[in-house]
């Protein structure tokens, strides 16, 4: 893809007259960075180059939507062979130990978690990771999208990442995926105890053959298994969850009650907040000074 992205630059520089000092100057980087770029060597372009270059040579967003896949081949092989998996898999069945699977994060959720990272460089480096996780979301609104089923750890509900405003946000988000005919959520509740996969998250991949692989992930590394016995064994696993989870019409109503109940106050005012304003309101408007417990003070005169 690199190779790919390279001959596209140079197609487009030598068809806009441009020498690579020249497109170097326009898009602020040295010649030699854009001789590394057309012979894909060297390190990979940025996100923020390849908007500059996309601009400058009046690509039409063609080099922004190839970086992302030059962006992964940095990533190791099982990784990138699990994204490959992912955007032809005909089902995808997973279950979250932790946060929100990508597919399903609102872009607020992602960057808070993505921002996590202990690893992470720069706000770029953050900004290109947000950008590919949200590409990869595109497929859910294909003709050929895959019949998505997960279930969520009641952990997931219940941490507050990115603050109680993201998480309102984010579990808005899931019911309204719910409603998709192509989408199916479940909740496993804390009551259900211990269980297989408590170590990590795991997916189920299913392709168009009928072949099926397994990922399973936890906070610091990955693995995908492809060996139709181990994979078997994973899919059981998988079963078990699915049968102790809660059924998608009471997981829908946990959700909501987690939403009004842990992330109310992200969008209502408490009752101590709302006694505080009306006190303030009416002191202004000159309604007298309140005693505590909400009663007007008789022996204060009204203001004039």
């Amino acid at each position: 893809m690199a190779a790919l992205f390279g001959s596209r630059v140079r197609r487009l520089r030598t068809a806009a007259g441009l020498t690579q000092a020249e497109l170097g100057q326009k898009t602020h980087v040295v010649s030699t960075r854009i001789t590394q770029i057309e012979r894909a060597s060297g390190a990979k372009p940025t996100l923020e180059l390849a908007r500059a270059l996309d601009a400058v040579l009046g690509a039409d967003n063609l080099l922004v939507e190839l970086w992302p896949y030059v962006y992964r081949e940095a990533f190791p092989d099982w990784s990138r062979a699990f994204m490959a998996y992912s955007e032809r898999a005909v089902s995808i069945r997973q279950y979250a130990a932790h946060v929100v699977p990508g597919l399903l994060q609102t872009e607020k959720y992602a960057r808070a978690v993505l921002s996590l990272d202990a690893l992470l460089d720069s706000e770029e480096q953050l900004e290109e990771r947000v950008t590919v996780r949200m590409g990869r979301q595109e497929r859910l609104g294909s003709p050929d999208r895959p019949e998505l089923w997960v279930i969520l750890d009641e952990a997931v509900l219940r941490r507050p990442i990115g603050g109680w405003t993201v998480m309102r946000e984010q579990l808005e988000q899931l019911l309204e995926a719910a409603s998709e005919r192509h989408t199916t959520l479940q909740v496993l509740p804390f009551d259900q105890g211990g269980h297989e996969a408590m170590g990590g998250s795991l997916t189920i991949l299913t392709l168009p053959d009928g072949s099926e692989a397994a990922y399973t992930e936890g906070s610091d590394y990955g693995r995908l298994i492809e060996e139709p016995t181990n994979v078997s064994r994973y899919k059981v696993i998988y079963d078990r969850l699915r049968a102790a989870a809660l059924p998608p019409l009471m997981s829908l109503d946990m959700i909501r009650s987690v939403m009004e109940g842990n992330y109310r106050g992200a969008k209502v005012p408490s009752r101590s907040e709302r006694r505080r304003v009306a006190q303030e309101q009416l002191q202004q408007s000159g309604g007298g000074r309140l005693r505590r417990g909400g009663r007007r003070d008789p022996w204060r005169r009204p203001r004039p």
